[in-house]
C-alpha cells in the first residue's frame, strides 16, 4: 500500500542559522530559507551562545513563514514538523524545538525528532536520490568530524570518528592564527586558492595509524609553533602558502580515511556531507580521486552542506513514512552521547 502524500516542515536552530525548508512526499525540496547569523557573530570572531539564541528568537518565524510561502502552501497544507533536538547549543535548539511543538499542537499534526548529524546524511540523498547504498558517508563540520557505513536497509554504523578537534574547527582556529576574520573556514579556502599547498609539510595525523579514526589537535599545534618561529626569526608570513598547506594537510587525511573505509568495507560509493564539504579544494581532490578509481561520490550543492533546513525535512520525510514521531514532551539535547548515530558499533 503506497504511502500518503506528505508536505514536511523542516526546523533547524542548532547553532548559528536560523532555517526552515519544505519538503515534499517525493523529496522535491519546494523552499529552503536560511538566515545567518555571521554579521552578529563576526565582531567576537565566533558564535555567541546567548547572541545567537536571541537572534533565533527574533527572526525563526520570518523565516517559516517565508519558507511557506516560497513553497506556495499554507497551514492546512502541513502533514508533519520537523526539527532538530541535539547536537547543538542549547538555548539555540530550545528555540526550535519550542516552535516545532507549539505548530504540531496547534495543528495537530505528527512532531519529528531529527539528530543534526542525520540531517547532515540524508543531505547525500537531496540532489542525488539513487544515490546507492551500502556506502560510506563521512560528516565532516566544525563540529563534527564522523564517518558511517550507510546500509542497504538505511541503518547507520559509526566507523571512524575524530579524538579530538573536529576538521572545521580546526579551519576555523587556523584562520584565527592567521587574522583573516570569521566565519574562518570560508576565510581560509579563499585565501588558499592562490598560495602554494607544497610550500609547507604540515602534519597528516592519524594517516598511517590503520584505522578510520581522525586527530586534528596536533596540526593545529604544528601550525602555532610553525608561525611562532616566523615570528622569533623576524621572517614573513606567506599567509596564501599558510593556509593552502594547512588546508591540504587537512583534506590528504579527510580523503584517505574516507576512500580507505571504502575499500575496507568494499563499496561502490561516497559521500561528504557537512559544511567543510563546501570546501573546493576538498570537493576538487574527492572528485579527482573518485575519477580514479571508478567509485561514485556524493557532494550536496553549496546550499546543503552548511546547516539548513531541507536535510532536516528530507530526514524528518524519512521518519514520517516509517512513522516514526516523538512526543509533545521532546526535549532539546545540547551533547546525545547515547544517540544511535554517535554510538561507535564496530
Amino acid at each position: 500500500m503506497p504511502s500518503p502524500p506528505a508536505t514536511i516542515l523542516g526546523l533547524e536552530t542548532s547553532c548559528d542559522e536560523t532555517a526552515a525548508a519544505i519538503v515534499t512526499d517525493d523529496g522535491r525540496v519546494a523552499s529552503n530559507v536560511v538566515y545567518s547569523q555571521h554579521d552578529l557573530h563576526g565582531r567576537y570572531g565566533g558564535v555567541v551562545p546567548e547572541l545567537a539564541s536571541r537572534r533565533h528568537i527574533e527572526t525563526v518565524e520570518v523565516v517559516v513563514l517565508e519558507a511557506m510561502q516560497q513553497a506556495g502552501i499554507t497551514w492546512s497544507d502541513l502533514n508533519a514538523v520537523a526539527v532538530t533536538n541535539g547536537p547543538g547549543l542549547a538555548g539555540a535548539l530550545l528555540v526550535g524545538v519550542s516552535l516545532a511543538k507549539a505548530l504540531s499542537y496547534a495543528l495537530r499534526i505528527p512532531l519529528i525528532d531529527v539528530n543534526h548529524l542525520e540531517g547532515h546524511l540524508a543531505s547525500a540523498w537531496i540532489d542525488d536520490p539513487d544515490f546507492p547504498t551500502p556506502c560510506v558517508v563521512l560528516i565532516v563540520s566544525g563540529g563534527h568530524t564522523h564517518l558511517y557505513l550507510v546500509n542497504p536497509a538505511g541503518s547507520y554504523e559509526l566507523i571512524g570518528h575524530t579524538l579530538d578537534d573536529a576538521a572545521g574547527e580546526a579551519f576555523d582556529k587556523a584562520a584565527k592564527m592567521l587574522s583573516l576574520g570569521y566565519p574562518g573556514g570560508p576565510a581560509l579556502d579563499r585565501i588558499g586558492r592562490k598560495g602554494d599547498a607544497g610550500a609547507i609539510r604540515f602534519p597528516r595525523p592519524y594517516l598511517k595509524r590503520g584505522n578510520l579514526d581522525f586527530s586534528f589537535s596536533g596540526i593545529k599545534t604544528a601550525l602555532l609553533y610553525y608561525l611562532r618561529d616566523l615570528d622569533q626569526a623576524g621572517q614573513p608570513k606567506r599567509v596564501a602558502d599558510i593556509a593552502a598547506s594547512f588546508q591540504e594537510a587537512i583534506v590528504d587525511v579527510l580523503v584517505e580515511k574516507a576512500f580507505e573505509a571504502v575499500r575496507r568495507f568494499k563499496v561502490g560509493a561516497v559521500a561528504v556531507v557537512g559544511g567543510v564539504s563546501a570546501n573546493s579544494r576538498l570537493r576538487t581532490v574527492l572528485a579527482s580521486r573518485a575519477a580514479s578509481t571508478g567509485i561514485r561520490l556524493s557532494l550536496p550543492s553549496l546550499g546543503y552542506c552548511t546547516d539548513n533546513a531541507a536535510m532536516i525535512a528530507a530526514a524528518g520525510l524519512k521518519a514520517y513514512t516509517q512513522g516514526r514521531f516523538t512526543s509533545w514532551q521532546l526535549e532539546a539535547t545540547a551533547e546525545s552521547p547515547h544517540h544511535r548515530l554517535a554510538t561507535k558499533r564496530l
